[in-house]
């Protein structure tokens, strides 16, 4: 029976978070439409993130696995997330960075040629944030 749970969620999930966006593939549903199916499927993710986290400490998919369950076990598992966490989050305040920031450095670059050294280090420091969040996840797994 937990096998049968454990190769079934997944596949619910993909179908969930699929579903939303196969309207917008075949081009029946734009601009509103479209918003709301990507909104949905926001949603549907993070109903599922809380079902990652809810199924396994309600005990229904890690009753055969007690020994993955002792605190070493648990705070391997945090780590992983933490680390993934930080990886994601800093490479999404990157992209939010040079988003801001290329723009704006092209701009300047084209009105003056001599300010792309300028320019260009605020697109890095942009950057720099991605590889911070690396290199902080890259020690966090190497204390677990």
């Amino acid at each position: 029976m937990n096998t049968f749970l454990m190769l079934l969620l997944p596949l619910v999930a993909i179908i969930l978070l699929a579903t939303p966006l196969y309207p917008v593939y075949k081009g029946i549903a734009t601009g509103v439409k479209a918003k709301r199916s990507i909104i949905f499927n926001l949603c549907a993710f993070a109903g599922i993130c809380i079902l990652a986290f809810a199924v396994p400490m309600s005990g229904i998919v890690s009753a055969s696995c007690e020994a993955a369950a002792s605190a070493s076990g648990a705070s391997v598992g945090m780590g992983y997330i933490a680390a993934a966490l930080v990886t994601g989050l800093s490479c999404l305040g990157a992209g939010i960075a040079v988003a801001a920031a290329a723009p704006a450095a092209i701009g300047a670059v084209s009105e003056d040629a001599k300010s792309f050294g300028k320019a260009m280090i605020f697109v890095v420091l942009g950057e720099g944030v991605a590889i911070y969040g690396l290199l902080i996840s890259i020690l966090i797994l190497n204390r677990l």
